[in-house]
């Protein structure tokens, strides 16, 4: 049975958004597919216009009120720990221009999530020959451009910062160094889509992490 909220177009965007949120807070998933997830459980296999569904924005603000809610006191230190793993990779491909991308940036992220580093070069096959360099194995992908523009090769390669320490999955996107123009820029809300390792570290600052459960 329908329920009478699915007629409501922003009623149905709320549902879908909440469930989204779930599925990456809980599952790792990304925004895409949790959003296709997401409206199947709401409206099941009925066909809505897009119009009906959320944007990554306001799925981004239900994950923000998600971890405050269920993982506020853990989510913040595994925050900061993917941000010094970014940092440190970061600082190890300084010379390729690195900046980092996604929820270990923009402050969602949690124990499932990657670390996504984007690199602008003149010639990015030269971090494939680093990787290979320093014995890192890794799997070789393509990721949709950020502006839409085709494709980009991106490594990925699972890193243990410790050897006790959980795998943490990092994909290296390759850019010319030309595609940089222009993509530092702040959105309307002040926003950055990417950070230098500058910046990263100035987040790292700005923030303390709470000290970790000892039970």
């Amino acid at each position: 049975m329908v329920r009478k909220s699915h007629f409501d177009p922003q009623r149905v965007r709320e549902e879908i958004a909440i469930a989204a949120a779930r599925m990456i807070a809980e599952d790792g998933l990304d925004y895409s597919t949790a959003k296709r997830k997401a409206a199947r459980q709401v409206v099941g296999e009925t066909r809505v216009d897009g119009s009906w569904l959320p944007d990554n924005d306001q799925i981004e603000e239900e994950i923000r009120e998600y971890q405050a809610l269920f993982h506020g006191d853990s989510q913040p230190a595994v925050l900061r720990r993917l941000r010094e793993i970014a940092l440190d990779w970061m600082q190890r491909l300084e010379p390729f221009n690195p900046y980092l991308t996604g929820a270990v940036l923009n402050g969602t992220a949690g124990e499932h999530s990657d670390v996504h580093l984007q690199i602008f070069c003149d010639n990015p096959k030269e971090v494939a020959i680093y990787l290979l360099n320093a014995n890192i194995q890794y799997d070789v992908s393509e990721t949709r451009h950020f502006a839409q523009r085709g494709y980009v090769e991106t490594l990925s390669f699972l890193w243990k910062a410790a050897r006790d320490a959980e795998p943490v999955g990092i994909h290296i996107a390759l850019y010319d160094t030309d595609d940089l123009r222009g993509a530092v820029r702040a959105d309307a809300r002040g926003r950055l889509a990417r950070a230098n390792a500058q910046a990263v570290q100035t987040l790292l600052d700005e923030t303390d992490a709470p000290s970790p459960s000892t039970n």
